[in-house]
């Protein structure tokens, strides 16, 4: 649907999620309402390496979620992708047995891929040799797969991508989405993010960079978005999957529309592999792309979902961009306080929360966030869920190598 003012809306009409903070979407948006950290613990995989906390997806059945058959052909995070994406559809209301499925796409984010599979068989080649590695390897391991693994689960044979932005490529992947609905090159997109890389080759790469919280022996509040005494994130897997379409065709079917996703923008730091740009000016150009696809005022943003990681250089120059642009008005949250940061996959849990917090006018408050940094001068969600009348909403996600994506929500 295009607007009066030219701004162009999907409707969001199903999420579907697997996080540590629940299976399904209404498990997870319990749990990070009620700012609870406790997926926060030691992970029996990484066990022998200095960085062994984590949060990982609980109880997740691969065989349960997408049947014998499949589940030992697929890389955890195309399981994670199929169980999110087979939720989704299933909220939304579409069958994928009458659509026409040369009309539906598939644009999924995810930072690094089956990279659990590929740990696993390069162990096989060391210890067997090249003759035990698996012929399934490369259709495991290939980033691409999470897509198209979801295609032919469910007959999507329209456009079939994944954006691989770091941990910005689940909002990546959300705003091309967008564009396959604006440009007509789809009816219904399935877009989201994805990623399970708690392994130790990944993990202990973050660590060597300093990137991860040291508190081994509090894995509970070790992520603690904004808090002064934060030192670093903690890593997760998870996925969400949001099923976007036009407003008109959505309430032509009698949908339910929980959010619109009304604006977009990326940007590239162009600064350094790691660290943001100090004065967060790429990050800034993409959020005023944002608001200016949507034809939205800076004043007019009521929530900011933050990237917000829980390391030091990252949520100040976070919190100095949102107050330079948008103010102290948004009421500010970010949920790796009980998700943890799950890198590819983090981008589209956060538009999903967001647009879960356009729908019910409820913003969830940051866990672990005891004392907010005095340089950090914001009105932060802390303590307890806040009732609240969120008609504008944006979602923040900046990836290594300086890669910026911000996705605007609005009411319907």
């Amino acid at each position: 649907m295009t607007a009066a003012d030219g701004r162009f809306d999907a409707a969001v009409t199903g999420i579907g999620m697997v996080t540590p903070a629940g299976l399904g979407t209404a498990a997870s948006w319990d749990r990070i309402r009620a700012a609870d950290g406790t997926a926060a613990q030691r992970v029996p995989a990484l066990f022998g390496i200095p960085a062994d906390i984590g949060c990982r997806v609980p109880g997740f059945d691969p065989v349960a979620a997408v049947g014998k058959r499949k589940a030992w052909r697929l890389d955890r995070s195309s399981q994670f992708a199929v169980a999110a994406a087979a939720e989704a559809l299933a909220d939304a209301g579409l069958d994928p047995a009458t659509w026409d499925g040369a009309r539906v796409g598939v644009v999924l984010g995810s930072g690094i891929g089956g990279a659990s599979t590929w740990e696993k068989q390069h162990h096989v080649l060391l210890e067997q040799g090249s003759e035990k590695v698996s012929a399934l390897l490369i259709p495991m391991l290939a980033v691409n797969m999470s897509a198209g693994y979801v295609a032919m689960e469910f007959g999507a044979r329209g456009p079939n991508f994944v954006t691989a932005t770091a941990c910005a490529s689940g909002s990546t992947a959300v705003g091309a989405a967008r564009e396959l609905l604006r440009g007509g090159h789809c009816d219904v997109v399935i877009t989201g993010g994805t990623e399970a890389c708690l392994i130790p080759s990944i993990i202990s790469g973050f660590q060597q960079m300093g990137a991860l919280s040291g508190r081994r022996d509090q894995p509970i509040s070790a992520s603690r978005p904004f808090d002064v005494d934060r030192d670093g994130f903690v890593p997760a897997e998870g996925a969400a999957v949001l099923i976007l379409e036009r407003p008109q065709s959505a309430r032509a079917r009698g949908a339910q529309v929980r959010a619109h996703i009304s604006g977009y923008g990326a940007s590239a730091d162009a600064h350094n592999a790691t660290a943001p740009e100090p004065s967060g000016a790429g990050a800034e150009l993409a959020l005023r792309a944002a608001l200016k696809d949507a034809g939205v005022d800076a004043r007019a943003v009521d929530h900011v979902n933050a990237h917000g990681t829980s390391t030091p250089l990252n949520d100040l120059t976070e919190a100095r961009l949102i107050r330079r642009v948008l103010g102290g008005r948004p009421a500010v949250t970010s949920v790796k306080g009980v998700t943890g940061h799950s890198l590819g996959a983090s981008g589209a849990i956060e538009v999903a929360v967001a647009a879960l917090t356009v729908e019910q006018g409820i913003i969830p408050p940051t866990a672990n966030l005891d004392s907010q940094d005095p340089e950090i001068d914001l009105d932060v969600v802390a303590k307890e869920a806040r009732p609240a009348d969120v008609e504008v909403a944006v979602s923040h996600s900046f990836g290594f190598g300086g890669q910026n994506a911000v996705v605007l929500l609005t009411r319907p």
